[in-house]
């Protein structure tokens, strides 16, 4: 007998919910630009990233999830700015599970949402090698502010239950596909 995860009603829930609560434009605007500012932050912190991106200075990178979108340009600086509704996109970026629970369980374990791939190559090289080597270095700004010592055992706390849920998350995968008749 399949046992059903205790996810299965929050992810029917959430797939369910009425597009009538789509939050206003000028919130999703306004979370777009806290977005670009938290990825610029990370890519100040790696030269060589900002080198990669400088060249792809112009280009516009469409993401799609559902019906969220989000579309950033790259500047000649090497940082990213919010590309206008209207800018065409070189690359498209669609991910194509729409579960948010079977994408949180793949990053989880690693590895990365399914995702399919439409435009210029390069410029789909550049993200690809952006997404493998650039990390934002969180316990460094925590103690900027909380000081080294409390940063580090808060991120320590942190990575146990990552690895707690890890764990949890990879037999739950495995019992799952067990049941199902598929191999793991």
């Amino acid at each position: 007998m399949a046992t059903q995860s205790p996810f299965s009603m929050l992810e029917g829930l959430f797939q369910n919910l009425p597009s009538a609560l789509t939050p206003p434009a000028w919130a999703i605007e306004e979370s777009h630009r806290r977005v670009v500012l938290l990825l610029n932050h990370v890519l100040q912190q790696e030269p060589q990233a900002m080198e990669r991106l400088a060249r792809q200075k112009g280009r516009v990178i469409h993401t799609q999830w559902r019906e969220f979108t989000f579309r950033v340009q790259a500047t000649p600086a090497g940082l990213l700015d919010l590309a206008g509704a209207d800018a065409k996109p070189d690359l498209t970026l669609t991910i194509t599970e729409d579960s948010p629970f079977v994408i949180a369980q793949a990053v989880m374990q690693g590895g990365k949402p399914s995702v399919r791939i439409e435009g210029d190559v390069q410029l789909a090289a550049e993200v690809n090698w952006l997404a493998d080597h650039v990390r934002w270095d969180v316990e460094e700004d925590l103690s900027k502010i909380l000081g080294d010592a409390p940063a580090h055992m808060l991120m320590q706390t942190c990575r146990t239950m990552g690895q707690a849920l890890q764990q949890f998350v990879g037999k739950r995968g495995a019992a799952s596909s067990e049941s199902s008749g598929k191999a793991p």
